[in-house]
C-alpha cells in the first residue's frame, strides 16, 4: 500500500535541507520519539552501529564550532539541536541482544575489516533512518559533512569507541533560510536495467 500524497510530500518532495530554524526549542520527548522510530529501519543483521549524540546547549555545540566549515557555523550557533552522528566501533557486543543467531558478536569481532565496514555502511543507514524519522514527526533536518571529523572524534568521542559520521542540526525550519532546490539526476543518468 502506497502512503498518501502528503506523506511523500513531507518526506521527500517538499522536505528540504533546513538551513536555519525559527527558534522554537525541540522537547526532549521529540527527540526519543525519533530515535525509538529511526531504530525500526533496517541495518544488516539488524546491526544498529549509529549513536546518535544531542547537542541542546549552546555550551555544548560552542565545542563543536572549532571543527565546522566557516558556512556551517551561524547555522549551528541557532539550531535548537545539533546531532553527532556516530559509528559504535563495537557495536558488535550488542549482538547477542539484537540478532537472533548464536556467533555474530564473534564473527564481528574476530573479522576488524568486517566490522569496520559495517558499521560505517549502516551507520550511515541509521542516520539517514534518523532524518527521515524526524521529518515524519515534523521536525526539519539540515545534514552536514563540511567538519573536521577527527576534531569532532577529539572533542566528543576521546576513547575512540565512537567515531564520528556526520552531523544534522534539528528543529523547526525558518523557510526564508532555503536554498533554491538544486536539480536532482534524472532515472537514466542514475540507474541501469540489467
Amino acid at each position: 500500500m502506497q502512503i498518501p500524497a502528503p506523506c511523500l510530500d513531507q518526506l521527500f518532495l517538499k522536505a528540504r535541507t533546513a538551513n536555519g530554524f525559527d527558534g522554537r526549542p525541540v522537547p526532549t520527548a521529540l527527540l526519543q520519539q525519533v530515535y525509538e522510530l529511526a531504530s525500526m529501519g533496517p541495518t544488516s543483521m539488524n546491526t544498529q552501529p549509529a549513536r546518535f549524540v544531542f547537542l541542546l546547549t549552546p555550551e555544548s555545540r560552542a565545542r563543536l564550532l572549532p571543527a565546522l566549515s566557516p558556512g556551517n557555523l551561524d547555522k549551528t550557533r541557532e539550531a535548537p539541536v545539533t546531532v553527532i552522528v556516530a559509528n559504535d566501533t563495537r557495536f558488535y557486543e550488542h549482538m547477542p541482544q539484537v540478532w537472533h543467531k548464536p556467533g555474530a558478536k564473534e564473527n564481528f569481532e574476530g573479522n576488524p575489516g568486517l566490522a569496520q565496514g559495517t558499521a560505517t555502511r549502516n551507520g550511515t543507514l541509521g542516520g539517514a533512518w534518523f532524518i527521515m524519522a524526524a521529518r515524519a514527526l515534523g521536525l526539519d533536518c539540515g545534514p552536514m559533512s563540511g567538519v573536521d571529523l577527527a576534531k569532532v572524534n577529539t572533542e566528543f568521542f576521546a576513547d575512540g569507541r565512537l567515531q564520528a559520521n556526520f552531523l544534522i542540526n534539528l528543529g523547526y525550519g525558518d523557510d526564508s533560510k532555503l536554498f533554491d532546490r538544486n536539480p536532482r539526476l534524472s532515472f537514466e543518468q542514475a540507474c541501469s536495467l540489467l
